[in-house]
């Protein structure tokens, strides 16, 4: 069992230096990385990463195609239709 108590603590005593050396890797690439971009006058926009937000189209409402007699309640006929229409007689509630 000693063996495998040694092994372990190497196991982690190399963890710990491999971390390191990562940390060590990454602050000198990104000085690096710093340096070529100031060198060169690149911005972050020239290498694709902006806050600009996509914008979508956006659609205008459409003008209601069916309404409820007795409530005034209306629907444009898309999407999901309300309890008030019957899914076999639409045309009675027809917006002429």
């Amino acid at each position: 069992m000693a063996i495998y108590k040694q092994l372990q603590d190497q196991i982690k005593q190399l963890q710990n230096e491999a971390e390191e050396l990562r940390k060590n890797e990454l602050s000198n690439a990104i000085s690096q990385i710093k340096m070529t971009m100031a060198e060169y006058g690149i911005t972050l926009a020239d290498l694709g990463f902006t806050n600009k937000k996509k914008t979508g189209r956006v659609r205008a409402p459409l003008a209601p195609k069916y309404r409820n007699p007795a409530s005034g309640e209306t629907w444009s006929g898309r999407g999901k239709a309300p309890k008030w229409i019957d899914p076999k007689n639409k045309d009675k509630y027809l917006i002429k």
